[in-house]
C-alpha cells in the first residue's frame, strides 16, 4: 500500500502537496464523517462533485488495514493500495481532478492562500459560533468584513470561475452565514456566499440553501397570575430604574456641556507654501523675493539640496587644494552604516542619518577636512527572495528554470531599477553625503576587496572548511548565521537521531547504570548512558542526546565521541530512519512520533516548558540544526583583540554601559559560519582540487587540504600544483558554489569603499575614521566584525569610537512593526500622508487580509487624520531631541508637529528682524574687520549657548544640545535680543547669524534659507553658505564681554524696572552707550591711542559714566551685579 504524503505547504499541520498526484486508479472511496455539518466532509464532497469520475462516498468505518488517522480520506483504486488523508490535500486533489486549482501557476498560489484562509482564520471562529463562544460573533464578523472587501470588484476569489478556494470558504462560511448576522453590511459576502451555493454542485450535496431572515421568538409556557404585592413591588422597581437612567442622563448632559465649554477652539490649518520660481538642478535658490507670511516645508526645502551638491559642499575637497594637504583644524570622517539596496527607510534609519548627518555638518562647519561617506548592501538572502517572488509572480519561472547566470543578471536588472529609492530618501532627509564616493557591495571595486580578504584569511589559516552544526533553513536551502538564531528547545521527532541519554554525574538514581546501555525505542541502535552535568531536578534527570541537531548535544558528542546521525534533509524531510516515519515532513513526523509512543506504552507524561523557538529573521521559518560542510573564520584570536582594543581604551564606546555585552560577546565567541547556500553575493573564490594522478588519494569535500583559494583559476591551479607535487595539467578544479555571508563584505566596508588593498590617497587620509555611529541592536552583526576584520587585514582599528544609539519605537512604546500599523516611512512625515494613503500602502505589502486589517484598525487609532505635513528639519530636530543614551525613543508624531511649529517662530523672528533693518541696511566694512567679523563664526559669541552647543556634539548629548537652541531663540533670541537691540543694527544682524549657525546642523534646509536672507556685506567676503562657517575661539572670549553688558541692560531696562525712576540716581545702559560700535572701537584701542586720538570732551563723558556707576554701586544697587560690568567697562575705555 502507497501512502502519500504530501508537502511543500503546511496548513493547520496539514500536510498538502503540489507534487506528484497519484493517478485515479478505479473505483476510489470517500470516507467522511456521518455529521451533516462537519465543514471538511462537505469540502470535500463538493470537490467530488466535479471530478469526472465521482469516487465512492463511504461512511461507516474503513477497514482497520487502511489505519486511517483523520477523515475525510480518499482511498485510490479498489485494491485499497494509495491512500489520501485530511480536508485539504483529499479536496486539493478531487478539485485537481476536476481542473478547479486555477489556471495557472499564479492563480494556484493564490487558491493555496484562501485555503490558508478558510482553514486557519474562518473554520475556529465559525466553530467558536456554533458553540455559542462568548466574543465569537464579533470575531466572525471582524474575518467576514475581510472577506467582504476582497470581493467588492470579483465575483469569485479568485479568477473569473468557481475553484477550490470559493469550495473552502463557502463550506467553513456555511453554518454561521446561513443564520441571522449583520448580513446587511456583507452585501459582496451575501451575493458571493449566494452565487456558490446556487451551483449544481453545491446543490447535489448541501440541498437548497435558503437564508433565515429573523429568529422567531419561543412562545413562553403560561406562568400563574402574579400577586398585588409581587405587581406593586415591580411597579417600584422600574419607578426607581427610570429615575436612576433620569440622573444618569442629567450627568451625562453636564459633562458634555463642561466638555464644551473647555474644547479649545480649533487651530489653523498648517498652510502649504511652495516655491514656484523656476530654478534648474542645481542652480541656486531665489532669495530675493519676499519672504512667504509663515514657515512652509515645501518652500523652504525646495532647490537648496541639489544647489549644495553641485557646489560640492559635501566634499573633503571642497576649499582645498587637495584632501593630502594637511589642515590644522583636522579630518573627520564616517561611513554609513549601509543600509539594504531591498530597503526603504523608516523612523529608525532616519534616526541614524540625522544624527549622522548633524555631527558631519557641525565638523564641516568647525573647518575639518570631512567625508561622510555613502553606500548600500548587496542584502544577499533579502534581495534573492524578492526577485524569486518576482520572477515566479511576473513569469511563473523559479531561479532553477533560469539558471545562475541569467538569475543574478536579473538581480542586477532588479537593482539597476528599484534599488536607488533608498539614496532618494537619504537626500530628501538633507543628507549631506559624498555622492560621488558612494558604493555598493557588489561593485568591482569592493569585490576585489572581498575576494583578496578571503584569500590572505584562507591562506594565514583563519579561514577553514569544517563539518560542523549550523542553524539550517529550509525555507532559504542556507544556513544562518549563529547570532541571527537562539536554540533551546527539545523537539521529540529529533529521537530519532539520538546517540546517548545524559545523567549527572551525582545523580543517585543512576549511579548503578554507569557503563551501560539502552536500547532505542524506534530501532536496534544501542546508545550508550554518558554522564554529562545536566539538571538533576528537570524533568526525569535523563537527557537525550542528539548530537547532530543540538548545539549543546554537538559539544557532548565531541566529548564523548558519539555517533553523530543526521535525520533531516535540507528541506526538512526526515532520512536515515525507520518506516514509518521515513519521508515525513518535520513537523508531522514529530505527531507520529509521540503517537508512536502512546501506542507502545512508552510515553509516561508531558508537561509545559517555556522555550525559545528559533526562527530565521529572513524566512520565518523554524530553524533547524544540521551536519553541513561549511567555511569558517577563526575568531579566537580576533575577538579577543577586539576586546582588549576597548579594555584598553583604544576604541571608545558610547554608552558604556554596552561593554558588558562587548566582552561578554567577544570573550566567549565561536568560528563564524561565512558560507551562504545562495547565488546572489560574492562567490567564494575556493576551489576543490582533483589530482588526476594515482598516488594522491581523492579527497572529500570537508576537507579542507583539498580546497584552495585565489585570485583566479590559474592562481588557484598553480597553488593546487604546487600543494600536491604534480604538473598543473594534471589538475582539475570545481569553483565553490556557495556564496559568502553578507556580514563578510560588510565587515571590510570601512577601508574596501577606499580602494583596499590598493594603497591610495583616500585610503591614507581617511582611514581608520573617526566615529561610527549606529543602532546597539547590530553590535555584533557589525560592529565587532568590523573592529575584528580592520585589526587582522591592516593592523588598524577602522575608527576610534563608537557612538550606539536607541530603538526608535512608536508612541505607545510598542516595536515598529508591519502588522501594526506603526510602521512609518519619514517621507510621509516630511511631506504628509492622508489616512487613506496609509491604507493604501498597507495595500500594496506583502500582509495577509487579516493582518492589513489589524494594522488599518491601529493607524485608525494613531493618525485619525493621517500624518500632517512636519518637513525634514522638524523630523530631524525631534530625533535628536528624543535620542536619549541609554533608553528607547517612544516616538510620537505630534511632538515632531510641535517643532514645525518651532520652525515658524524662527522664520516670524527674522522677518521681524529683517523689517527692524531695514531693505537699505548693508553690514560696515570697519565692523566687519575690527568687530562685526568675531560673528561671521560658527561658535561666535553668546558663549553659554555655544560652549553647552560644543560640549553636547563633543559628548553625543543630543537632547541637551537640541535645548539649548530651542531655550536660546524662544527665551533669549527672540525675548531679550531683537527687543534689546533694536537700535543697533549691526548686532542684531549678528545675533540672528549666530542663531541660525547654531541651528544649520540638525535644521539645515530652514538655517539655509534664513542665512540667505541677511543683508550681504558688498565685498561679498560672507560664505555663500551657511555651512561653511569656521569657528573661532578668540570670538567665545571677545563677545563674552559685549553680551554681558547687554544682558545687564536687558535686566536694568526691563527686569528691575525701578532702576529708571528717580529713587536712583542713574541711566540705563542703552541712554549710557549711545553708539554700540563706537563704544567697542573704543575697547580694541590702546591706552596711548585713547588719550591722543579721542576728544577731551568724549574722555571727559566717558569719566561722568564711570561715576555714575559707582554711585549706583555705592548706593546699593550693587547687590544686583550689573553695575559693576559697566563701571568696569568705562572705566577701562578712561583708564
Amino acid at each position: 500500500m502507497k501512502r502519500y504524503i504530501l508537502p511543500a505547504i503546511i496548513l493547520s499541520d496539514i500536510p498538502i502537496s503540489v507534487i506528484i498526484l497519484p493517478p485515479f486508479l478505479g473505483m476510489a472511496s470517500l470516507y467522511i464523517s456521518p455529521h451533516p455539518d462537519d465543514f471538511r466532509s462537505l469540502m470535500a464532497l463538493v470537490a467530488a462533485e466535479f471530478c469526472p469520475s465521482r469516487p465512492c462516498t463511504l461512511i461507516e468505518d474503513p477497514p482497520a488495514s487502511l489505519a486511517l488517522c483523520s477523515r475525510p480520506s480518499l482511498v485510490l483504486g479498489s485494491g485499497g493500495g494509495e491512500v489520501l488523508s485530511g480536508a485539504i490535500a483529499v479536496a486539493w486533489y478531487l478539485a485537481s481532478q476536476g481542473k478547479m486549482i486555477g489556471s495557472n501557476a499564479k492563480q494556484e498560489s493564490q487558491v493555496w492562500q484562501w485555503l490558508s484562509f478558510a482553514d486557519n482564520e474562518l473554520t475556529p471562529v465559525s466553530c467558536a459560533w456554533c458553540s455559542y463562544c462568548w466574543g465569537s460573533h464579533a470575531e466572525m464578523m471582524h474575518v467576514l468584513n475581510v472577506l467582504d472587501k476582497n470581493l467588492e470588484s470579483r465575483t469569485f476569489l479568485v479568477g473569473n470561475s468557481l475553484t477550490l478556494a470559493d469550495i473552502a470558504v463557502a463550506t467553513a462560511a456555511l453554518l454561521p452565514f446561513k443564520y441571522p448576522s449583520n448580513r446587511r453590511a456583507l452585501t459582496n459576502v451575501t451575493r458571493w456566499f449566494l452565487t456558490c451555493v446556487n451551483q449544481s454542485q453545491f446543490v447535489n450535496v448541501l440541498g437548497q440553501i435558503s437564508l433565515c431572515e429573523k429568529m422567531v421568538p419561543v412562545t413562553p409556557r403560561p406562568s400563574k397570575p402574579k400577586t398585588e404585592a409581587q405587581l406593586k413591588k415591580e411597579a417600584k422597581s422600574r419607578e426607581k430604574l427610570e429615575k436612576f437612567q433620569q440622573k444618569k442622563k442629567m450627568e451625562e448632559k453636564k459633562k458634555q456641556e463642561k466638555k464644551l465649554k473647555k474644547a479649545k477652539p480649533e487651530k489653523k490649518d498648517l498652510g502649504v507654501i511652495s516655491y514656484d520660481v523656476p530654478t534648474p538642478p542645481g542652480e541656486k535658490k531665489d532669495v530675493l523675493s519676499p519672504l512667504p507670511d509663515s514657515y512652509s516645508p515645501q518652500y523652504v526645502e525646495a532647490a537648496w539640496y541639489s544647489w549644495w551638491e553641485k557646489q560640492g559642499y559635501f566634499k573633503p575637497e571642497y576649499g582645498r587644494k587637495s584632501i593630502s594637504e594637511p589642515n590644522p583644524r583636522g579630518v573627520f570622517m564616517m561611513c554609513i552604516p549601509p543600509p539594504n539596496v531591498t530597503g526603504s527607510l523608516h523612523l529608525g534609519h532616519a534616526l541614524t542619518n540625522a544624527i549622522q548627518d548633524c555631527l558631519t555638518r557641525w565638523h564641516r562647519m568647525r573647518g575639518e577636512t570631512t567625508l561622510w561617506n555613502p553606500g548600500c548592501d548587496h542584502a544577499g538572502i533579502a534581495t534573492q527572495v524578492v526577485v524569486e517572488k518576482k520572477l515566479m509572480r511576473e513569469r511563473g519561472m523559479s531561479r532553477h528554470d533560469l539558471g545562475r547566470d541569467q538569475f543574478i543578471q536579473e538581480v542586477w536588472k532588479w537593482k539597476n531599477e528599484k534599488g536607488d529609492r533608498i539614496y532618494h530618501q537619504l537626500k530628501k532627509l538633507g543628507s549631506s553625503l559624498d555622492w560621488d564616493r558612494a558604493c555598493f557591495t557588489m561593485d568591482p571595486k569592493l569585490s576585489n576587496a572581498v575576494q583578496e580578504a578571503f584569500i590572505r584569511l584562507h591562506e594565514d589559516g583563519v579561514i577553514y572548511r569544517s563539518k560542523r552544526l549550523v542553524n539550517w533553513s529550509c525555507t532559504l536551502n542556507s544556513p544562518i548565521s549563529d547570532i541571527e538564531v537562539i536554540v533551546a528547545t527539545t523537539r521529540i521527532e529529533t529521537m530519532l537521531g539520538d546517540s546517548a541519554v545524559a545523567v549527572h554525574p551525582a545523580d543517585p538514581r543512576y549511579q548503578h547504570l554507569k557503563g551501560k546501555v539502552v536500547l532505542h525505542p524506534f530501532c536496534d541502535r544501542m546508545m550508550p548512558i554518558v554522564f554529562e552535568f545536566v539538571d538533576i531536578n528537570f524533568g526525569t534527570g535523563a537527557v537525550k542526546i542528539t548530537p547532530a541537531h543540538d548545539h549543546n548535544d554537538y559539544e557532548v558528542g565531541n566529548r564523548h565521541n558519539l555517533a553523530f546521525i543526521n535525520i533531516l534533509d535540507e528541506n526538512g524531510l526526515l532520512i536515515n530512519v525507520p518506516a514509518p516515519f521515513l519521508g515525513m515532513k518535520r513537523f508531522e513526523a514529530r505527531k507520529a512520533v509521540l503517537q508512536a509512543l502512546k501506542d507502545r506504552g512508552q510515553f509516561k507524561e508531558s508537561k509545559d516548558n517555556p522555550m525559545v523557538v528559533p526562527v530565521c529573521s529572513r524566512s520565518k521559518d523554524i530553524v533547524e540544526p544540521l551536519l553541513k560542510p561549511q567555511w569558517y573564520v577563526d575568531c579566537a584570536d580576533m575577538g579577543k583583540q577586539a576586546a582588549d582594543s576597548v579594555r584598553e581604551g583604544r576604541l571608545k564606546i558610547i554608552p558604556d554601559h554596552h561593554h558588558k555585552t562587548w566582552f561578554n560577546w567577544l570573550d566567549n565567541i565561536r568560528d563564524w559560519c561565512i558560507s551562504r547556500q545562495l547565488w546572489w553575493g560574492h562567490r567564494i573564490p575556493a576551489y576543490f582540487v582533483t589530482v588526476n594522478d594515482p598516488s594522491v588519494t581523492p579527497g572529500e569535500d570537508m576537507d579542507g587540504h583539498y580546497w584552495v583559494s585565489g585570485r583566479t583559476e590559474e592562481d588557484a591551479r598553480d597553488k593546487a600544483a604546487k600543494r600536491f607535487n604534480v604538473s598543473t595539467d594534471k589538475v582539475t578544479l570545481r569553483q565553490d558554489e556557495d556564496v559568502l555571508d553578507t556580514w563578510f563584505s560588510s565587515g571590510i566596508f570601512p577601508f574596501s569603499i577606499f580602494g583596499w588593498p590598493n594603497e591610495t590617497q583616500d585610503l591614507s587620509v581617511f582611514y581608520p575614521g573617526s566615529l561610527l555611529e549606529t543602532g546597539h541592536d547590530i553590535l555584533f552583526f557589525w560592529v565587532a566584525r568590523m573592529v575584528m576584520m580592520g585589526l587582522k587585514l591592516t593592523g588598524k582599528l577602522p575608527f576610534k569610537e563608537v557612538y550606539l544609539h536607541a530603538v526608535v519605537r512608536d508612541a505607545h512604546g510598542r516595536k515598529m512593526s508591519k502588522s501594526l500599523g506603526n510602521v512609518i516611512d519619514p517621507l510621509d512625515v516630511i511631506t504628509g500622508i492622508s489616512l487613506e494613503g496609509l491604507y493604501a500602502q498597507l495595500q500594496d505589502s506583502n500582509l495577509d487580509p487579516v493582518e492589513v486589517e489589524k494594522a488599518k484598525q491601529g493607524q485608525q487609532s494613531d493618525y485619525p487624520t493621517g500624518i500632517p505635513e512636519c518637513g525634514t528639519d522638524a523630523l530631524r530636530f525631534a530625533l535628536c531631541a528624543y535620542t536619549s543614551q541609554g533608553r528607547d525613543i517612544d516616538m510620537d508624531v505630534n511632538r515632531i508637529l510641535g517643532y514645525r511649529n518651532f520652525c515658524n517662530k524662527l522664520w516670524n523672528a527674522v522677518k521681524f528682524a529683517m523689517r527692524t533693518l531695514g531693505g537699505n541696511f548693508v553690514p560696515s566694512e570697519k565692523a566687519q574687520r575690527e568687530y562685526v567679523s568675531l560673528y561671521d563664526n560658527m561658535t561666535g559669541g553668546f558663549c553659554p549657548v555655544v560652549g553647552l552647543c560644543n560640549a553636547g556634539f563633543q559628548a553625543y548629548d543630543f537632547p541637551a544640545i537640541t535645548t539649548a537652541i530651542y531655550n536660546f531663540w524662544l527665551y533669549e533670541l527672540c525675548d531679550i535680543y531683537l527687543v534689546s537691540l533694536f537700535s543697533q543694527a549691526v548686532v542684531c544682524r549678528q545675533t540672528l547669524f549666530t542663531g541660525l549657525c547654531l541651528l544649520a546642523p540638525i535644521m539645515p534646509f530652514v538655517g539655509e534659507e534664513l542665512y540667505q536672507r541677511l543683508p550681504r556685506r558688498r565685498s561679498q567676503d560672507d560664505h555663500a553658505s551657511i555651512h561653511f562657517c569656521w569657528h573661532s575661539e578668540d570670538v567665545d572670549r571677545q563677545m563674552e564681554f559685549v553680551m554681558t553688558v547687554l544682558r545687564a541692560d536687558y535686566n536694568l531696562t526691563k527686569t528691575h524696572t525701578s532702576v529708571s525712576t528717580t529713587t536712583f540716581p542713574f541711566q540705563s545702559l542703552s541712554q549710557v552707550l549711545i553708539d554700540l560700535e563706537k563704544e567697542v572701537a573704543k575697547l580694541t584701542m590702546k591706552k596711548s591711542d585713547y588719550k591722543e586720538k579721542v576728544p577731551v570732551k568724549v574722555q571727559d563723558l566717558d569719566a561722568e559714566k564711570v561715576r555714575r556707576g559707582r554711585e549706583c554701586y555705592y548706593s546699593g544697587f550693587g547687590k544686583w551685579g550689573i553695575p559693576t560690568v559697566k563701571t568696569f567697562c568705562l572705566a577701562l575705555l578712561v583708564k
